[in-house]
């Protein structure tokens, strides 16, 4: 687990197991086959992304598989940024973004108290560009405004199997691409114990 502090709200950066990235696409491969099943699991109506899919991931799954990993690097996560033990991890909601060319996440933030990102698939040259900064196919975390010895905004160009953990009310957005392919990701809001979670406890 890296912490990174770009700007004020902390960012923790993992690698998710190759096994758990398998699993996770195979089951979304599996939703994919079952248009009911896709239907009844779609969760685009309480989303921004203007992208092609969005459906939750069964409990059933999320607890077989899920669970205990991203409590486990949770824990790690907010040891390192403020050295507090947290007991009460509760993963909220849990859905998968497909995104093809020309799509994109507008500037949001999410519910609960932490948020992750995983990402399952790339596309390739997804980042190709003319620019010298390159954001196709990008995430940018955006807090306050830039000023000197202040940035404002972090990128980070997504990879297979990076999972990413930060603060629900820390805006975001991802870039359109376009390339063909599809990005895969999955996107998760998680809530913990007051005594965690708020600031102005003794």
């Amino acid at each position: 687990m890296k912490v990174l502090s770009p700007f004020g709200p902390k960012i923790g950066k993992f690698k998710l197991p190759i096994s758990i990235i398998k699993k996770i696409n195979t089951e979304v491969d599996r939703i994919l086959e079952n248009k009911q099943l896709a239907k009844k699991l779609n969760y685009s109506k309480k989303l921004v992304g203007e992208v092609k899919q969005e459906f939750q991931l069964p409990k059933t799954f999320i607890k077989k598989n899920l669970s205990k990993l991203i409590a486990k690097e949770v824990k790690v996560f907010l040891k390192k940024s403020i050295n507090k033990n947290a007991k009460k991890i509760t993963i909220k909601n849990l859905w998968v973004v497909r995104q093809f060319q020309n799509e994109y996440n507008p500037i949001h933030y999410h519910d609960g108290h932490l948020s992750a990102v995983g990402y399952l698939k790339i596309p390739k040259n997804f980042n190709k560009s003319k620019k010298n900064i390159k954001t196709n196919g990008t995430i940018d975390f955006i807090n306050g405004s830039k000023n000197f010895l202040s940035d404002s905004i972090y990128n980070h160009v997504p990879k297979v199997g990076d999972m990413i953990l930060f603060p629900n009310y820390l805006m975001h957005t991802a870039y359109p691409f376009h390339t063909n392919g599809e990005r895969r990701s999955f996107s998760l809001n998680i809530e913990l114990e007051e005594k965690i979670a708020n600031v102005f406890h003794d």
